[in-house]
């Protein structure tokens, strides 16, 4: 690394978006770089972007992965828009992300690549390179594959292994460029590939001869710098949303005190949730991979029964499956925690694309009156707090609740604050002691209308559940007209009462005024950003965005009704608009919707704000 600080540049965030195809190690190439940014103390928030085959065809704009990495010293809450720095390894990877970078942006190719054959495979009449105009952008033609190779001639490895690292080369490019170090790259080959020593041999040598490389190229200075976050004390690690939904459950077991199960059916994009919880084994996890989607739900049911905090995992498709069985535990009224990582559809649609267009689902997809609590996560880090509270909702209200993530959340990462497990709430289920006189399974607790949990097998509890309605109290079956309105009412007033448990909606800026921005899940990191900006511009605004969604916090109408205009944006056909239309007729919703398997994109909603608000 130069030490003349008059070609270092300081910069607040930088927006890198790593390109290749999907056999070129991009996602490694991305997570590396921003791990490395997180442990330096950077604010980090990431967006990788993959095709949903296993493997694409080869070159092909349609074979094309990518990750995007937005890290910076000030706080950052969406992976970025348009790319400051994208590395391209092909020209699929070049011709797929031409709109993405920004004017004037770095652009590192692999020059090797950009072959006659390539250029046609990619479907591009000509190279994509005279489409960027020369003048507009810094173009970096590093000979990466040739460069790879006689970094690695005196190593025994065959051709295959030797391309395999090339993107190890691009990201030692990258690091010089931001002054990132090496250590923590290095750490992970040892770590990763310790049986394997030619292997951690090749990597860095690679890695080291990137590094090197691009002190040497001209059109690479001056180099960037990125001061570190101020942050909040505390030990940190680089999080994405399924392992915080895995860890926020197991933390929820540990503070109610319950072995924790999950009954799952791998499915993009949740599986690495029953991954990661299959890996527990330590901490008392119980996992089931089940043959399928019914099945995953139906043994999660059994482990609810048995007095399990009971789990299972899945997405859109996999949630329609589960529908029977939810309505199962819904008259059952045991505690279950559906979690729903949504993808874009319908059908199998867009399975590694994200969206929002399960809400109408979790909250009416299923047949008869069968109310359940749904909640959403809104950034990956905080997916660990709202897997806690679904859980504590679910043990403590005994119902299913549906925890909504999607896809950006899921595969998305950002540092988070490891908690003390001291902090953290504890968990009371209604559990009824052993030999407990006079006991009845559908016996009223408290003004919350809970039943007491008598798992089974405990002495002196005997007693029957099933998918027949119940009789009010003695929980026998029932088929008396009049019951069956009492029980209608009671399970849905209990979801109501839930209402009394959970905070008030929060309003960002004025309590009061012009324009209300809403979202809800997992658009709050650019609803935020775009109201953040909006406002340091002068723009009169304020914004909510909604985790609880039924029941709706109880200051919701009192909140909205102070606004002269509402627009709730989302990434679905108007969904949550439409909730908000049943749920409070007397006022009226703007929609601005997104539906094309990915994020808003901050300057989009901003037209859109300032479109509502006549300004220019």
């Amino acid at each position: 690394m130069t030490d003349n600080k008059e070609n270092i540049k300081e910069l607040d965030n930088v927006v890198i978006r790593f390109s290749g195809d999907s056999g070129d190690g991009m996602q490694l190439t991305g997570t590396l770089f921003s791990d490395t940014s997180a442990l330096l103390g950077n604010d980090v928030l990431t967006f990788p972007d993959y095709p949903a085959e296993i493997r694409a065809p080869q070159g092909t704009i349609g074979g094309v992965s990518g990750f995007q990495v937005h890290f910076g010293q000030t706080e950052v809450n969406t992976p970025g828009d348009y790319a400051d720095v994208l590395v391209a390894m092909n020209p699929a990877a070049l011709a797929a992300n031409i709109k993405w970078i920004k004017r004037g942006g770095t652009v590192i190719i692999d020059i090797d690549s950009f072959t006659e054959k390539n250029i046609e495979r990619a479907g591009c009449v000509k190279d994509p390179l005279h489409q960027l105009g020369f003048r507009d952008y810094n173009i970096v033609k590093a000979p990466i594959t040739t460069l790879t190779r006689e970094a690695l001639k005196g190593l025994n490895l065959d051709s295959k292994s030797i391309l395999r690292s090339k993107n190890m080369f691009a990201l030692g490019m990258v690091y010089w460029l931001f002054h990132r170090p090496l250590e923590f790259t290095k750490k992970y080959f040892e770590d990763k590939f310790k049986k394997i020593p030619v292997i951690i041999e090749a990597n860095k040598t690679v890695l080291k001869a990137g590094y090197y490389y691009a002190e040497t190229v001209e059109a690479l200075h001056p180099s960037y710098s990125v001061a570190p976050a101020i942050i909040e004390p505390g030990t940190y690690r680089n999080i994405n949303g399924n392992i915080a939904t895995s860890w926020g459950l197991i933390a929820a077991a540990e503070k109610a005190n319950l072995p924790l199960f999950l009954g799952s059916y791998p499915i993009t994009p949740a599986s690495e949730i029953l991954q990661e919880l299959s890996k527990r084994k330590d901490l008392g996890v119980k996992t089931f991979q089940a043959e399928d989607e019914i099945a995953g739900i139906c043994t999660a049911i059994g482990a609810s029964f048995t007095g399990h905090l009971a789990v299972t995992s899945t997405s859109g498709p996999g949630l329609s499956l589960k529908t029977e069985a939810i309505g199962l535990a819904i008259i059952m009224e045991l505690p279950l925690v559906i979690v729903n990582v949504q993808r874009g559809g319908p059908s199998t649609g867009l399975p590694t694309k994200t969206e929002q267009s399960d809400l109408m689902q979790a909250l009416y997809g299923r047949h008869g009156e069968s109310p359940l609590v749904v909640i959403a996560a809104s950034s990956p880090r905080n997916c660990f707090d709202y897997a806690f509270e679904a859980a504590r909702i679910a043990l403590e209200h005994m119902t299913p609740v549906i925890l909504l993530t999607d896809g950006f959340l899921a595969n998305g990462s950002e540092p988070w604050r490891i908690p003390d497990m001291a902090t953290l709430p504890a968990i009371h289920p209604p559990l009824v002691e052993e030999d407990a006189k006079d006991y009845q399974p559908y016996r009223r607790l408290n003004e919350d209308l809970v039943r007491g949990w008598a798992p089974a097998g405990t002495k002196g509890l005997e007693h029957r559940l099933g998918g027949l309605e119940k009789m009010a109290i003695t929980g026998s079956v029932s088929y008396v007209p009049e019951n069956h309105q009492v029980m209608t009412y009671e399970r849905e007033n209990k979801i109501k009462q839930v209402q009394r448990h959970i905070p008030d909606v929060k309003v960002h800026g004025d309590t009061s005024g012009e324009l209300l921005l809403i979202g809800w899940g997992g658009t709050y990191g650019h609803l935020y950003t775009a109201y953040r900006e909006l406002k340091k511009e002068g723009v009169n605004l304020s914004f909510v965005n909604f985790n609880y969604i039924k029941p709706l916090p109880a200051n919701t109408h009192e909140v909205l009704k102070s606004f002269k205009k509402l627009l709730v944006c989302e990434l679905n056909l108007g969904q949550f608009a439409s909730y908000l239309r049943l749920n409070f007729q007397d006022l009226s919703f703007i929609q601005y919707n997104k539906i094309q398997g990915l994020p808003f994109s901050v300057i989009e909603l901003k037209e859109q704000i300032k479109k509502q608000l006549e300004v220019k």
